[in-house]
């Protein structure tokens, strides 16, 4: 609850605008509190960030697992899980303070990345054969990332983007 709450805070002002205050206040807890809990607001933001990408990632090896349904849909569940997710007004806020705040999170920004990226050349892969995944995974998250910033809604991220799937994956 408080790594959440803390998430959002951090989304709807910025890192920098955002104090341990206004965290406490949408956590419902106490300001000593939440020092109890976290020595810094770099400390807290580092938590809420790291839980909210690991979150995603469950959620796409999740998504990817499921080996029962068609290729195609499960790739575009996980990039919906990715990065679909955080289309639109508010949601969009969420990646831009975790992008816009590098140094404060150290090797979570990059690890996570990397995860996605094998997680999607590796279930290409177990269908289409290891030489073709890791070009394909890759055009597809360059694709993502474009639509990401083009996108005025989710569906017409996961339309573009199932368009993009049904392309790579002929």
């Amino acid at each position: 609850m408080v790594l959440d709450s803390a998430m959002g805070t951090f989304a709807r002002f910025g890192y920098r605008k955002t104090s341990m205050e206004e965290v406490a206040r949408a956590a419902r807890i106490s300001r000593p509190g939440l020092y109890f809990l976290f020595s810094s607001k770099e400390t807290l933001f580092r938590a809420a960030v790291t839980r909210t990408l690991e979150r995603d990632i469950a959620a796409v090896e999740h998504v990817l697992a499921d080996t029962g349904r068609p290729l195609p849909e499960r790739l575009v569940e996980a990039f919906d899980q990715w990065a679909g997710r955080y289309i639109g007004p508010l949601a969009r806020d969420v990646t831009l303070v975790i992008e816009d705040n590098p140094g404060l999170l150290g090797d979570v920004v990059e690890a996570a990345p990397r995860r996605f990226e094998e997680l999607i050349t590796d279930a290409i892969a177990a269908e289409q054969g290891r030489s073709a995944a890791s070009p394909v995974a890759q055009t597809l998250i360059s694709t993502s990332i474009g639509l990401k910033h083009q996108a005025p809604a989710r569906e017409f991220y996961l339309a573009r983007l199932e368009a993009a799937v049904g392309l790579l994956m002929r």
